[in-house]
């Protein structure tokens, strides 16, 4: 059987380390890329020296800017679609010809569940991780006709360097939060998402494309 090789976009931020890890449980290759791709220049150079990708996992974090929407201020709106919705479009944008080329494909994007329910005070990240599924959804439709299938995890309250570290588990005020707005009553495990993760990048699951895919405890559905 052919070794697949999957990139995977800031291997060292959010969801990045777990899914190398389970990944290459699997005997996938796997090509980290580098923590923060803001140009599109660095996209394509990353996508040309990576050579064939059967596996594309964006992953893109930024922290949200909080605050009133009067307050939203030009720089940060700026910063998160620049660190999360154009680096996506540049990757999908860059991996798809050869994709189309093989006529197959896996592209999975590590978004977020906070645009399925709104965010009080988080209007900008919300816009930003909205972005990103609407372009998911419609990439996904329009590239199943070829094989190649294009689908994102919507996540939250799951543990992760990014947004929900370690240390914030331990604090007890955060913790009743938790209990009191997620169904669950806890944060979910990294590995939730790089098993998800793993699941969409078999070769046998073709059926599932274009899907914003919630993971997080039922807070968003």
């Amino acid at each position: 059987m052919t070794t697949r090789t999957a990139l995977v976009t800031c291997c060292d931020r959010y969801m990045g380390k777990a899914i190398k890890e389970k990944f290459e449980e699997l005997d996938i290759n796997v090509i980290a890329g580098p923590s923060l791709m803001h140009s599109e220049q660095e996209v394509n150079e990353l996508v040309a020296n990576a050579g064939d990708i059967d596996i594309l996992v964006a992953n893109l974090a930024e922290p949200p800017m909080t605050g009133p929407v009067q307050s939203i201020d030009n720089e940060n709106w700026n910063l998160l679609f620049d660190s999360l919705v154009h680096p996506l479009m540049y990757l999908v944008r860059a991996v798809t010809p050869q994709m189309l080329a093989r006529k197959r494909g896996k592209i999975i994007a590590v978004t977020s569940a906070a645009p399925l329910r709104g965010i009080p005070n988080n209007a900008a990240y919300c816009a930003a991780r909205g972005a990103q599924n609407g372009f998911i959804k419609a990439v996904g439709l329009e590239l199943a006709r070829s094989n190649i299938q294009v689908n994102a995890i919507a996540q939250n309250y799951i543990n992760n360097n990014t947004y929900y570290p370690d240390d914030i588990l331990e604090n007890e005020k955060f913790l009743e939060h938790v209990k009191r707005n997620v169904p669950t009553r806890k944060i979910g495990a990294a590995s939730e998402t790089a098993q998800l993760a793993a699941y969409l990048s078999r070769e046998d699951c073709s059926h599932m494309v274009g899907q914003i895919i919630p993971l997080a405890g039922g807070w968003a559905t």
